[in-house]
């Protein structure tokens, strides 16, 4: 499970390792109040799960930081990096 950690895969998955520890933090509060996984394993380390839940695409931080299910797979991570908002000539 920690191996996953070791290669950057994840970590470019969700967009850097800030997202990546802002994303495991805020998914675990969740699992721990009730959540439930989206993956099925046979055990109840919270990060374990969120791990393999990262790993398969369920769960990803959308633009305002929060956690968002991916129903059909991960979103694209270029157009939720260039959904930033409007241009500073827009306003």
């Amino acid at each position: 499970m920690l191996d996953a950690f070791r290669e950057e895969a994840i970590v470019q998955k969700v967009g850097g390792r800030f997202r990546l520890s802002s994303l495991i933090q805020k998914r675990m509060v969740a699992l721990n109040r009730g959540a439930r996984p989206l993956v099925d394993l046979v055990t109840n380390n919270a990060m374990v799960i969120v791990v393999e839940e990262i790993l398969n695409d369920k769960i990803y931080l959308d633009s305002a930081g929060n956690v968002a299910l991916a129903e059909d797979g991960a979103p694209d991570l270029d157009q939720i990096l260039q959904d930033s908002g409007p241009d500073l000539s827009e306003l």
